[in-house]
């Protein structure tokens, strides 16, 4: 018979609230590398200042997520997010009227300042709507930003493309949408910290049934996973489309909608890894996820345009599912501290991306576009070293 104690079921009203505003912060963010061709153009910039303009947006974006996933653990903030989605505002008017590459850096560093606040605390309210589901409801959580990201293309070419930078300031009414929905839902979260934050602190500290040595060297393994999913996913959100333009002479239009159709199927691919992982364990997922991309990441660089995009939206549903279940086992690894660990996770996702991208844009300009992503597609290969992780049962439901 199930319990009767509400602190274990899932809040599906929140989880896909949040999963909105995730899309909406996230679509924000997607723009920026997406209009990447528009600022090229207009500010004659080179693939080295695109490289520094991903990597001072991904660290601004990563670097404080740990700090704010740290404090949130100690003392909630209920409208954190809020906060978060109008730094966030701020940013994304600044690029609007930008008129110079230092501009750009700045505009950039406000919005990955504000993505950086909205993260580990949005996972945080994700965690504690999930009940046991912890698995479904991070990867509904995640969706949202998945779906954000694969938008924010879309929307770029049908919005900045025929209108120039400047359009990017009509995606402050995403960001305002966002505020709405984050204030109502910080609502929720300061009832849920008043009246059941205290009864759910002794059911979270428990043990994993392993040694500090077992769990350091999980914790190394994800890292190193999230490395190479990371740098993977850097040369395809920033430079795919510069790939595709080389390579088969396509217009900017067509290469932004082919990564859209990459970004959507990550987003459609996400759901089921979370349901999975509840039912089988997070590092089956894992090992499929990343380590099963590789035959077709490593085949995309030599096909031809149909068979390319084709590969790209196999790549993308294959590998979609790896970050929630990377975040969800790393949270079963300190269940006690799960502000601090989905702000580690976040910061290194976005802050390896940036390296990545700024690596990726040095080794463009050092050779050629088509040698990075002959580079790039080895890395999901690393996921061999899921085999070292320890095997975890899912939580088990109630009864």
């Amino acid at each position: 018979m199930r319990s009767t104690d509400t602190s274990i079921e899932t809040t599906f009203s929140i989880l896909f609230a949040i999963s909105i505003a995730h899309l909406l912060n996230d679509a924000v963010q997607s723009v920026i590398p997406s209009i990447y061709p528009i600022l090229k153009d207009d500010f004659g910039l080179t693939f080295i200042q695109i490289g520094i303009i991903t990597f001072v947006f991904q660290m601004t974006s990563s670097i404080l997520q740990p700090f704010v996933g740290r404090y949130a653990d100690r003392h909630p903030s209920p409208f954190a997010l809020t906060f978060g989605m109008c730094i966030s505002l701020a940013g994304l008017v600044m690029l609007a009227f930008s008129d110079s590459f230092h501009f750009i850096i700045a505009s950039v560093a406000v919005v990955g300042i504000g993505s950086s606040i909205f993260h580990p605390e949005a996972s945080r309210v994700a965690q504690n709507a999930a009940g046991y589901r912890k698995g479904l409801a991070q990867s509904i959580f995640q969706v949202g930003g998945n779906g954000g990201t694969a938008i924010g293309p879309l929307l770029a070419a049908l919005i900045v493309l025929p209108h120039g930078k400047g359009a990017v300031i009509w995606f402050a009414l995403a960001l305002v949408l966002g505020a709405i929905v984050t204030t109502w839902i910080g609502r929720w979260y300061r009832r849920y910290v008043a009246t059941r934050m205290a009864s759910q602190a002794a059911k979270v500290i428990r043990s994993v049934h392993l040694t500090e040595k077992q769990i350091r060297r999980a914790m190394t393994v994800l890292v190193l996973l999230t490395f190479s999913k990371q740098f993977f996913l850097a040369s395809m959100q920033s430079y795919f489309t510069f790939f595709l333009i080389d390579k088969f002479g396509i217009s900017i239009r067509d290469a932004q909608l082919c990564l859209f159709a990459f970004l959507a199927a990550s987003a459609i691919g996400i759901v089921a890894g979370g349901y999975v992982g509840d039912k089988i364990g997070r590092k089956y997922v894992i090992w499929c996820s990343i380590l099963g991309a590789a035959p077709f990441a490593l085949c995309l660089p030599y096909a031809g345009y149909a068979v390319t995009i084709a590969l790209s939206v196999i790549v993308g549903l294959v590998i979609s599912s790896a970050f929630s279940a990377i975040l969800v086992f790393a949270t079963e690894l300190k269940p006690a501290h799960i502000g601090t660990i989905a702000g580690l996770f976040f910061g290194l996702s976005f802050g390896l991306g940036g390296i990545g991208a700024a690596f990726f844009g040095w080794l463009a300009e050092m050779t050629d576009i088509q040698f990075v992503f002959r580079v790039s597609t080895l890395l999901p290969l690393l996921g061999i070293v899921a085999a070292l992780l320890p095997d975890m049962k899912p939580a088990d439901k109630k009864q």
